[in-house]
């Protein structure tokens, strides 16, 4: 059955991949001695091997997304539920070979759900400085009738050294629309008025309650069934990174952490065991040689829901 013209989403199967994509991909047993080897790669195996060929200490902000604890499917693979202790095992298995690959001032932001974040907190406290749990609300999910909706979901933001890591602070502020505007004799305190409205620009929290879950309609989308949004992670590349940095990805998916490193002016190495998913980053890697838009990140803004037609007119002025 055909798509709809307005259907974005890239799903294509490995008998129908655009040209170009299947030679972009890094295999497994490649050469991976020297960081010029791997930068700005897509590598398609198992990351536990990956990893232990990659040098070291060459990252300055991993993004580690692995299979939370729940069964899940992926691409006719499968993780299977195991218990806590096997969780944390498994957990320090991957810390193990990244950590190694870390620069001293390096960040690291795990992503998980509530029950895996409740295993994993201990693991990461034993090996690096935790800074902060930010919880980001995935506004989808099913509701449930003897339990409270799951629609909330945890980063940890962790660094390798005590004292020194990198956050720009600057580049991560939230426009806020002002619904209650305070005056001070006479003058606007806190906050801007525009033909766009009144706004202010706020320092960032832990909670993330304007990120949208990638859908159909959206260039950004894929077949991924635990897709993170670009604008998610443009957050954290932002804040912990700078231009020219090296961004790792072990559990890559289908690119989405690689192709908003490329977006903002970063290098990039990603680990995947799908093939067909880390066909599909290749090709989303390919089209943001054209596109770089950020859905929700609009001129070095990061904007509230339901705010697109006012994007759109700064867009025109510009």
């Amino acid at each position: 059955m055909a798509k709809s013209e307005r259907n974005k989403t890239i799903d294509f199967d490995l008998k129908h991949v655009p040209d170009g994509v299947l030679d972009q991909i890094v295999a497994e047993d490649a050469k991976m001695e020297t960081v010029d080897q791997v930068l700005d790669t897509s590598i398609n195996g198992d990351t536990f091997k990956v990893l232990a060929k990659l040098p070291d200490n060459f990252v300055d902000l991993a993004l580690v997304d692995p299979p939370y604890n729940l069964n899940k499917r992926y691409d006719g693979m499968s993780f299977s539920k195991i218990s806590d202790e096997d969780y944390q095992e498994y957990t320090q298995r991957w810390i193990d070979l990244v950590k190694p690959k870390l620069k001293k001032n390096a960040s690291l932001y795990v992503f998980s759900d509530w029950q895996t974040s409740i295993s994993i907190a201990p693991v990461l406290e034993k090996n690096f400085t935790i800074r902060n749990r930010i919880t980001w609300q995935r506004e989808k999910g099913r509701g449930a009738k003897t339990n409270w909706k799951n629609s909330m979901e945890d980063i940890w933001f962790v660094t390798n050294d005590e004292d020194e890591y990198v956050f720009n602070v600057e580049d991560v502020k939230m426009r806020r629309r002002v619904i209650a505007p305070y005056k001070e004799n006479g003058k606007a305190k806190g906050w801007q008025e525009s033909e766009d409205g009144r706004f202010r620009d706020t320092l960032p929290s832990n909670f993330w309650d304007d990120i949208s879950i990638p859908y159909w309609s959206m260039p950004e989308n894929t077949g991924h069934p635990t897709q993170k949004p670009e604008k998610l992670l443009a957050k954290v590349i932002l804040a912990s990174s700078n231009p020219g940095d090296v961004i790792l990805d072990p559990f890559s998916g289908a690119g989405s952490s690689l192709v908003t490193a490329k977006k903002l002016g970063r290098h990039y190495v990603g680990i995947e065991q799908s093939k067909l998913y880390t066909a599909w980053g290749v090709h989303r890697l390919q089209l943001a040689d054209y596109d770089t838009d950020i859905q929700g990140y609009t001129n070095g803004i990061f904007w509230e829901r339901n705010t697109a037609a006012i994007q759109r007119r700064l867009n025109k002025k510009l």
